[in-house]
């Protein structure tokens, strides 16, 4: 009304740190505009949940690297006389973070990527899918970035060491984002709903005769926009190159702490289970499925990730 001071308006800080460099002098408003546009009664309380929220976030990450990473790999590190196919099971489980770590060149680049993208094409009201979650290193970064409302993720995987590990890694981190973790066989599920899907080195363990068929009923189930996120281990169409990057990948594990032993007996384990398709190959099966978009985004030696837009 007319005579009446007009309300002053209220200070704005781009971050918590220009609030707390302004706090030695701080504004005569009582009101705070905090960055996401939510006003507060007192900067100081901002900052302090800001903080909190932090310090909270540093601590379910010092549980998961204290409780969940903290057993060695050493499962090849002595002779095994009968070597049999490599499997998913407790042993792998308990050493699995440390066993990733050391293996895949860029793993954690790929995860945080994962969780960047989901941010992006994530839609509201769909679900997300982690075929072959492992430990849930994937579907945790989904739930922390997910941005959307009334979305739940998917979490697959057909060991029951896997899962079982999985459920509590993921207990230990807060979130309101529903995770539905499942111990099935990616291939019987029916892919519906979704605007993001992730095969993060899940594909190379799948019969090649059914690769095709999985990757067609992803695309029957993405909604338009949608995006694949496929990371596997490749085989090059030139041997040459192929040796090489297969002698790099050695050079990486061995500067990672593992013996010729384990290299070699690790390398015998995995002959009959992961068997691995070119980058070509790879993109001339999406095309055909139907996905207007197809590219590698990452790639260190035989590792890397494609994104696949529908």
């Amino acid at each position: 009304m007319r005579g009446e001071a007009e309300k002053p308006k209220p200070t704005r800080f781009s971050s918590p740190l220009s609030l707390y460099s302004s706090l030695s002098s701080p504004p005569a408003q009582k009101e705070f505009v905090a960055p996401n546009g939510a006003a507060q009664d007192n900067p100081l309380r901002f900052f302090y949940n800001t903080v909190h929220s932090a310090q909270r976030r540093c601590r379910e990450q010092e549980f998961y690297i204290y409780n969940v990473m903290q057993e060695k790999d050493h499962i090849f590190a002595a002779p095994i006389d009968r070597l049999g196919d490599f499997c998913f099971d407790h042993k792998v489980a308990d050493v699995f973070p440390d066993m990733i770590k050391r293996s895949v060149p860029g793993y954690s680049n790929i995860i945080s990527a994962i969780g960047m993208m989901t941010a992006r094409f994530a839609q509201p009201h769909t679900q997300l899918y982690d075929l072959g979650c492992s430990l849930g290193a994937a579907t945790q970064e989904m739930r922390r970035n997910l941005n959307q409302p009334g979305c739940r993720i998917v979490a697959v995987d057909n060991s029951a060491a896997m899962v079982e590990r999985a459920r509590n890694h993921l207990a230990a981190f807060r979130s309101d984002v529903e995770v539905e973790l499942l111990e099935a066989d990616i291939c019987d599920l029916t892919i519906e709903n979704a605007s993001v899907v992730v095969l993060n080195f899940t594909l190379q363990f799948i019969d090649p005769a059914l690769r095709e068929v999985l990757l067609g009923n992803i695309y029957a189930g993405l909604k338009p926009g949608g995006v694949l996120i496929l990371s596997e281990k490749f085989v090059s169409a030139d041997d040459t190159v192929n040796e090489l990057l297969i002698e790099l990948h050695h050079d990486f594990k061995r500067a990672n702490g593992y013996s010729e032993l384990e290299i070699s007996q690790k390398r015998t384990a995995l002959e009959n289970v992961l068997r691995p398709d070119s980058p070509e190959q790879h993109k001339a099966r999406l095309k055909r499925l139907g996905f207007a978009h197809v590219d590698m985004w990452f790639q260190c030696f035989n590792f890397g990730s494609m994104v696949a837009v529908k």
